[in-house]
């Protein structure tokens, strides 16, 4: 049991759409990821997906809906099953919570990213 700095963490990568792990919460992976662009349209069928906004701003898109502004100190939860999308137009910093498992891609076409322990 330690405290985890974030922001050390953060700096030890560059990529962006690639989580890694920094901590373990209950069967769930506590991880943080930085992004610019936008992810594919996807949903999660068994499981909500958090997103903590750490450093910058991002929108999250919601399939027929107008998208939502989420800044630094906001969190943003999408309900499982609902389609979405987050992009961001400059470079965002994230934490994200999810059980262990869940491929961050959901039913995209895309890959899911392998998600390494830092």
């Amino acid at each position: 049991m330690k405290p985890v700095n974030l922001a050390q963490k953060l700096s030890l990568f560059s990529s962006h759409w690639d989580p890694h792990v920094v901590a373990d919460y209950n069967d769930n992976d506590v991880m943080v990821v930085k992004f610019q662009g936008e992810y594919p349209f996807h949903k999660h069928v068994d499981t909500d997906d958090f997103f903590y906004v750490l450093e910058g701003e991002m929108e999250m898109d919601i399939e027929g809906e107008p998208p939502r502004r989420v800044k630094a100190g906001e969190l943003f939860v999408v309900p499982k099953g609902v389609v979405h999308r987050p992009r961001a137009a400059q470079e965002v910093k994230v934490l994200l919570i999810e059980p262990k498992g869940e491929p961050n891609s959901g039913d995209s076409d895309r890959e899911a990213a392998p998600k390494p322990r830092i």
